[in-house]
C-alpha cells in the first residue's frame, strides 16, 4: 500500500460502513469523528514501540551567551537523547577529532566539577540557570554532560583557545524525534509505507465498534497480520540497531570513574 492523506484513509473507512460520501473531513460529524479516531490510533501505534524511523541525526543548539560557554540546548523536537559527539579539535590539529561526549547524573556531574580548584586559571566559575555554581575547565575540549532540567544540557569543558563558547556546528547527535497529527485533508501521517495498511486496518476496526457499534472481522484479521508482519519488517537494517544504555534520561549508577 502506497501512502494514504487523512482524506483518503477517512474516505476508505466510511465506504466500508455504507456512510455518506465526502469531499473533505469537516464535510460531516462523522467524518470528523474517523478523523480523530485515526488520529488515535496513529498515537497508540507510535507510543507502543520505539520505531527506529523516528530517530535521526541532529545538532544542538549554542548557548547564545559567554557567560554560560558550555551550556547547549535540545531542539524542541527531539524527546530522547541518545549520543553526543563534540570535534574535540585543537588549533594545531589537522584534523577533524569527533569524540563521544559521556553522560553523567547531575549528582555525578557535581562531584566532578567540585573536585577542581576554583583558583586556577584554567578553572571558570560559571552561573547555572538555577543560580548554582559550576567549576568548568576552560583549557579542554568537553569529556561529560548533564541535564538539571531535561531541556538545556550542560557540559564540563571547553577550550577558550578555540571557541569563546562550545559551538553548535561542532556537536553530532543521535536521538529520537517527536511526532505531530494535524487534522487537514492533506496531511500524511508520518510513518513508513509499509505501515500504513496497519494504521487503516486498527482505525477501521476502531471506527466500526465506537461508531456502528459492530466488529469488522476482515478488518481485525488485517491488523492483526499487519502487526505481526511489522514487528518483523520495522527494523530496514538486517538484525536492527542496538543503542547504548545512556542519554537524557540514563543514569549512571555508582560513582564516577575518573
Amino acid at each position: 500500500m502506497a501512502k494514504m492523506t487523512l482524506l483518503e484513509m477517512v474516505q476508505d473507512i466510511m465506504s466500508d460502513m455504507d456512510s455518506d460520501e465526502i469531499n473533505s473531513i469537516n464535510d460531516t460529524v462523522e467524518a470528523l469523528q474517523v478523523a480523530q479516531i485515526i488520529k488515535s490510533t496513529y498515537y497508540n501505534i507510535i507510543d507502543g514501540r520505539d520505531f527506529p524511523f523516528l530517530y535521526e541525526t541532529f545538532q544542538l543548539e549554542s548557548s547564545g551567551t559567554n557567560t554560560r560557554p558550555t551550556h547547549m540546548g535540545l531542539p524542541e523536537t527531539i524527546i530522547d537523547l541518545k549520543t553526543i559527539n563534540y570535534n574535540c579539535r585543537k588549533l594545531t590539529d589537522t584534523k577533524d577529532k569527533y569524540k563521544e561526549i559521556l553522560y553523567k547524573t547531575p549528582e555525578d556531574f557535581l562531584y566532578i566539577l567540585n573536585q577542581r580548584n576554583s583558583s586556577e586559571s584554567k578553572v571558570t566559575t560559571v552561573t547555572d540557570t538555577t543560580g548554582i555554581s559550576l567549576l568548568i575547565y576552560n583549557d579542554r575540549s568537553p569529556q561529560y554532560f548533564t541535564s538539571f532540567d531535561d531541556d538545556n544540557l550542560v557540559f564540563d569543558s571547553y577550550d577558550s583557545a578555540v571557541n569563546t563558547t562550545l559551538v553548535a556546528a561542532k556537536t553530532q547527535c543521535h536521538g529520537k524525534r517527536s511526532v505531530a497529527f494535524t487534522l487537514l485533508d492533506t496531511f500524511t501521517p508520518d510513518l513508513p509505507v509499509q505501515m500504513f495498511t496497519y494504521l487503516l486496518a486498527e482505525a477501521k476496526s476502531t471506527a466500526f465498534l465506537t461508531l456502528k457499534q459492530m466488529a469488522n472481522q476482515k478488518a481485525e484479521q488485517v491488523s492483526i497480520s499487519q502487526k505481526r508482519r511489522m514487528s518483523q519488517d520495522a527494523w530496514r537494517l538486517k538484525n536492527g540497531i542496538t543503542y547504548p544504555n545512556y542519554g537524557r534520561k540514563a543514569g549512571v549508577k555508582g560513582k564516577p570513574n575518573y
